[in-house]
């Protein structure tokens, strides 16, 4: 018995399909996956064929950069209805750190020449209006002194004792 129990056979071993490695070609995949033309989608989501093929293709200096470029990513993986966190995941692998950077909030008395704007606020001062209504207190005195309705006790100057007549 020096036969082995089980025949060699040549089996075919088929190597299982590949696996997208980067953010354009998962995205890619997923499109075609849905049976989507670039021009579909691009319709859809009303982004420029270019853009979606500077994505899909992973030329970053053909996209924006930062918050912008994320907000495309996540929009492309809702449309795809793809693990949008992971996509944001990979995406910031690739390219590095795109969220919105925190902002920090200062506590009052604590504004830095940063927090100033450059050109001071506008003063609205209300001059004109504080004529108008000057020039209205007086012709209103004036006028009540004429008719006769000012008791003579308040008229200090002669001048004006004179207007009452």
């Amino acid at each position: 018995m020096t036969q082995p129990l089980l025949k060699e056979s040549r089996l075919e071993v088929v190597p299982p399909p590949s696996v997208p490695s980067g953010i354009g070609a998962t995205l890619r995949s997923l499109r075609e996956a849905r049976r989507l033309s670039p021009g579909e989608v691009s319709a859809r989501l009303k982004f420029t064929s270019r853009q979606l093929e500077a994505l899909e293709t992973e030329q970053w200096d053909r996209l924006p950069t930062g918050v912008s470029l994320r907000g495309f990513v996540k929009n492309y993986g809702r449309f795809l209805e793809a693990d949008v966190d992971a996509l944001l995941v990979m995406l910031d692998s690739q390219v590095g750190y795109t969220a919105a950077k925190p902002v920090a909030i200062s506590r009052a008395g604590s504004l830095g020449p940063a927090d100033l704007p450059i050109h001071g606020e506008p003063v609205h001062r209300p001059w004109g209006w504080l004529i108008i209504i000057l020039v209205l207190l007086f012709v209103a005195g004036f006028y009540a002194i004429e008719r006769g309705w000012v008791p003579d006790s308040w008229l200090v100057f002669d001048w004006l004792k004179s207007l009452k007549k």
